[in-house]
């Protein structure tokens, strides 16, 4: 057994899973001292119940590497499919230069993803991002950086408050993943969940449904916002779906689906203006 393959068994031994050491082990790629203590130190946090994410300080999403820390949420496999929804609204070709808003940005890997992957099918799309979070705002402007995603604005608002009017009725696609969950539910859910910042996790309740309110004030303004045949795709809770379907309709849509996420849950709105 090699050195990394000790430290791999001295990091189960304390309590990591076997997955979790290698990946840490290969993470630091451990070769002096200095190298060791940091390892032990990042799996004592993991240990004590961080999540991996914040412990490595990066992860997947599609095609990025997306930096992430304790101040944005940690990217799920649902929102890789919601880029893949609004990818497949390009793939005619018609719209080539598209205006995308990312709302409630986070770590930017929604918006970042479909400007990324769009550009390698020939759509060059303007991309603003907006998180009434600075924090999170200075996460994305790294991701961004990182990945060379140019020409992308950064707006600190809460949802369309601070946007430029000049964007009223000339956006193509609204994306979102608001908070969706209810305090009350956010209370039994995995403890670890309490690493990742409350204020993208939970929203306040309404008479349609608990932790609505702001998918419910995504959907409400977005028409008055979107140009004419624009979309918004925005991701929602899994008994969400009555209340999201009759916002979109009382914002007066004029085609509004609901779909499934891959493990078969109510998830996505997308709804045309």
């Amino acid at each position: 057994m090699g050195a990394n393959g000790y430290l791999v068994t001295e990091l189960i031994d304390a309590g990591l899973n076997r997955r979790e050491a290698r990946w840490l082990v290969e993470e630091y790629m451990p070769e002096d001292h200095e190298s060791i203590a940091a390892l032990r130190r990042a799996a004592q946090r993991r240990i004590d119940g961080e999540p991996l994410q914040y412990v490595i300080g990066h992860w997947p999403f599609r095609q990025l590497d997306l930096d992430l820390d304790e101040r944005v949420l940690i990217p799920r496999p649902e929102t890789e499919e919601l880029v893949a929804l609004a990818l497949a609204e390009f793939s005619d070709g018609e719209r080539r230069a598209p205006v995308i808003v990312d709302m409630g940005c986070g770590s930017g890997a929604i918006g970042l993803s479909l400007v990324l992957e769009l550009a390698q099918i020939g759509v060059a799309a303007t991309l603003v991002c907006v998180d009434e979070s600075t924090d999170a705002l200075d996460v994305a402007r790294s991701n961004a950086v990182k990945h060379g995603v140019e020409g992308v604005s950064f707006v600190v608002s809460s949802w369309f408050d601070a946007l430029a009017t000049t964007l009223r009725g000339t956006i193509d696609l609204i994306v979102a993943n608001p908070p969706y969950v209810s305090a009350d539910e956010f209370a039994t859910l995995d403890p670890v969940l309490r690493y990742e910042p409350f204020g993208a996790l939970v929203a306040e309740d309404t008479v349609l449904a608990p932790g609505f309110e702001d998918v419910a004030t995504i959907i409400r303004h977005s028409s008055e916002w979107l140009s004419h045949g624009g979309l918004l795709i925005c991701e929602h809770g899994n008994m969400q779906r009555e209340a999201t379907l009759d916002a979109a309709h009382e914002a007066r849509f004029t085609q509004v689906a609901d779909l499934d996420d891959l493990y078969g849950n109510p998830r996505f709105l997308v709804a045309r203006r």
